[in-house]
């Protein structure tokens, strides 16, 4: 049996064919300069890419966080060079006093209040809105132009109507219901439960249009299997939707209770700088602006910005910990997997 051979090119005959690795293997010179040109280039282009965003996020987030905690260890006026160095005595007085304390249960009321009221209104919403109905489209842009509205408009029209001379009032007394008149923004039982039901009116178009993204990314070959085997509607949404909409549910409510942790401009705005006291519905970042700014002590109100900024990064560590663990593993690859 003979074998043939392939004829040799004038190049590997002669023994001139440029090589492009070493005996081993391993890349030549040549193509090692070329691999550390890319990575410059690569390196580069990130640089300018990233680097305005870098910069304005050390400039408008780092360095202010920075900047608090170092006066937060001073008396300081707010003007000048600080000089009257405390310590930690801000930092006590802000743990000891049982002002701090109560606004900082009125934003644990808000986090859960609003994690319970429209969370599940918002699935219902979602749900409804994700069927084939007349008017679907109009009726999704009516749920979401609260949450697009200036909150300097929102405060200031519901202050005017929840006044005890306001629409409201007038409204149940227009229609026999009198006797549930109230003074919705001044009396202390019932104001924290007015500035909930104001924040869910106005947020919760934001988690409608989330969850209905959310359904939209689900398979309908899914739902069409399941109504095959014989599921019903609810059994359908308990076994099927509600978990595979649970990364869009956890997101929603990680950014709810954050957003809810730093409350300042409802409140600030429809029940003003003293009034939020004795209303019971001040926050932390209302206490901060008024015994810091208002009281002319902003090394105090310094502190009191370095001790929200850690609760929210603590309760944002651990909710990554704990709750979006399970999203984020999927995610995030091993360089040994690459």
């Amino acid at each position: 049996m003979t074998t043939s051979v392939a004829p040799r090119s004038e190049a590997e005959r002669s023994g001139t064919g440029r090589r492009t690795g070493g005996a081993d293997g391993s890349p030549s010179a040549p193509a090692r300069r070329a691999r550390r040109g890319n990575d410059v280039r690569t390196r580069i282009e990130i640089a300018v890419l990233a680097g305005p965003a870098t910069v304005m996020f050390v400039g408008f987030v780092i360095l202010p966080v920075v900047l608090a905690a170092y006066y937060g260890f001073y008396k300081w006026q707010g003007y000048g060079t600080p000089t009257d160095f405390v310590g930690l005595q801000n930092y006590a007085i802000i743990f000891t006093d049982p002002d701090f304390r109560g606004v900082l249960w009125h934003n644990l009321f808000i986090v859960v209040g609003s994690l319970i009221v429209q969370g599940p209104i918002a699935i219902v919403l979602a749900l409804l809105l994700n069927q084939r109905i007349r008017g679907r489209g109009l009726i999704r842009v009516l749920i979401f132009v609260p949450y697009v509205i200036s909150e300097v408009i929102v405060g200031t029209g519901w202050s005017l109507m929840l006044q005890s001379s306001g629409a409201v009032n007038d409204l149940l007394q227009a229609v026999g219901l009198g006797a549930l008149r109230n003074d919705w923004l001044s009396n202390p039982d019932i104001a924290i439960w007015t500035l909930l039901a104001i924040i869910s009116w106005k947020y919760i178009g934001f988690a409608v249009i989330l969850f209905l993204a959310g359904l939209q990314s689900i398979p309908e070959e899914l739902f069409e299997a399941a109504q095959l085997d014989g599921a019903s509607y609810w059994q359908i949404q308990r076994r099927i939707t509600l978990p595979l909409l649970g990364p869009t549910i956890r997101i929603w409510a990680f950014l709810s209770i954050i957003g809810s942790l730093q409350l300042f401009d409802l409140v600030y705005i429809i029940w003003g700088q003293y009034i939020a006291a004795t209303a019971g519905t001040s926050t932390m970042a209302t206490y901060m602006v008024a015994n810091g700014r208002l009281s002319g002590n902003y090394g105090y109100g310094n502190a009191v910005a370095v001790v929200i900024f850690l609760i929210s990064l603590v309760v944002a560590l651990v909710y990554q910990r704990f709750v979006l663990r399970r999203d984020t593993a999927g995610a995030l690859t091993e360089k040994g997997d690459r």
